[in-house]
C-alpha cells in the first residue's frame, strides 16, 4: 500500500501499514524486536467529520466523543491493541514523566485520568498501550529489549529544550534498571526544519540548553530575523547525550506539515484540526 506520503529522503525508516481501513506508520527498528505493538496514526480511516476528518484522536478539540472513541477502537484494532488497555498522557509541554502501572489501564479512554501535566509515559507492564498526542510536535519512542520496558514522550520545542528524551531514559534506568546502551529510540513524524520557523527568544533557549558546537546543526538565521529550527536533530543529539548508541536510533523523514493532507498539522491548519497519536505497547509474552 502507499499513503502518498512525501518523504524527506530515501531512508527506509517506516513501513506504511493498513489493517482494515485504518492505516498507520510503523518503525522497522521497533518492529524487528518482536516485543512491541506500536504505530503512529494518520488522519485517514476514521469516522470524524468536518475539520476533524477523519481519524481525530482528541477528546479536547470539540469533536463528538463517541466518534473519537470509535477512532481509538479502529486504530487500536489496526495496531493490535485494545482501546481499553490504552493510557493517555495529559500534555502541557512539560518534562514530567509518569510511571504507568496496572491501575492506570484505560485512563483517558474508559476511565478518567487522575493526573495532569504529563508529557511522558513509561511502563514495563505487558498489554498496556502508552498513548501520546501530536499535530507537529515530536513523538519519542523508547524500547528496552533487555529489561522489557518502554517509554513514549511528547517533545515540542519546550520539551526538547528541557530534554524530555534524556529524562525518559533516566526514568527507565531508575525504574527498570535499563542500560541506555540497550535502549532503541525513535523520533516520530513531526514538523521538519524547512517548515519550522521560530523567533529569536526560542533560539536563545536552545543556545542555553545545547553546546555551541551543535548550534550550526540545530538552527540557522534568515534575512527576516527569524530562524529555522531542527527538532529532529535536536532530539537525536539528546538521545546520544543520554547514552543511546547511534545504531539504536531511528530519526523520522516524514514531516507533518509537508504531509498535512494525510497528517494533522497545527502549522498548516491552526486549531481547525484533529490530533494524531503515537502508540506503544509491550506484547504479552514477548515474541
Amino acid at each position: 500500500m502507499s499513503l502518498g506520503l512525501r518523504y524527506k529522503d530515501d531512508r527506509h525508516i517506516f513501513d506504511e501499514r493498513e489493517n482494515g481501513e485504518t492505516p498507520y506508520l510503523e518503525f522497522s527498528l521497533l518492529r524487528e524486536t518482536g516485543l512491541v505493538d506500536h504505530g503512529f496514526s494518520t488522519r485517514l480511516g476514521g469516522v470524524s467529520s468536518g475539520d476533524f476528518a477523519s481519524l481525530n484522536l482528541s477528546f479536547d478539540r470539540g469533536d463528538d466523543p463517541e466518534a473519537v472513541r470509535e477512532n481509538f477502537r479502529r486504530i487500536g484494532a489496526a495496531i493490535g491493541v485494545r482501546s481499553e488497555d490504552m493510557v493517555l498522557s495529559q500534555q502541557t509541554h512539560t518534562t514530567n514523566i509518569r510511571l504507568v502501572t496496572e491501575e492506570d489501564r484505560g485512563k483517558g479512554i474508559t476511565k478518567e485520568r487522575d493526573y495532569t501535566d504529563v508529557d511522558g509515559l513509561v511502563t514495563n507492564v505487558p498489554g498496556i498501550c502508552l498513548v501520546t498526542s501530536y499535530a507537529d510536535c515530536v513523538p519519542l519512542y523508547f524500547v528496552d529489549p533487555v529489561k522489557k520496558a518502554i517509554g513514549l514522550s511528547h517533545s515540542g520545542w519546550r520539551g526538547t529544550v528541557g530534554k524530555i528524551g534524556r529524562k525518559t531514559v533516566e526514568m527507565m534506568t531508575e525504574q527498570f534498571g535499563s542500560d541506555p546502551k540497550d535502549i532503541l529510540a525513535a523520533v516520530g513524524p513531526s514538523v521538519c526544519v524547512d517548515c519550522y520557523e521560530v523567533s529569536g527568544d526560542v533560539i536563545e533557549r536552545f543556545r542555553e540548553s545545547f553546546g555551541e558546537e551543535s548550534w550550526g546543526k540545530l538552527f540557522y538565521e534568515k534575512e527576516n530575523g527569524k530562524y529555522q529550527l531542527d527538532l529532529w536533530k535536536a532530539n537525536e543529539l539528546i538521545f546520544r547525550e543520554a547514552g543511546i548508541l547511534p545504531e539504536h536510533i531511528a530519526v523520522t523523514n516524514v514531516c507533518t506539515h509537508c504531509n498535512s493532507r494525510i497528517l494533522y498539522s497545527h502549522r498548516a491548519a491552526g486549531n481547525r484540526r484533529g490530533n494524531l497519536c503515537a502508540f506503544l505497547a509491550l506484547r504479552q509474552g514477548g515474541r
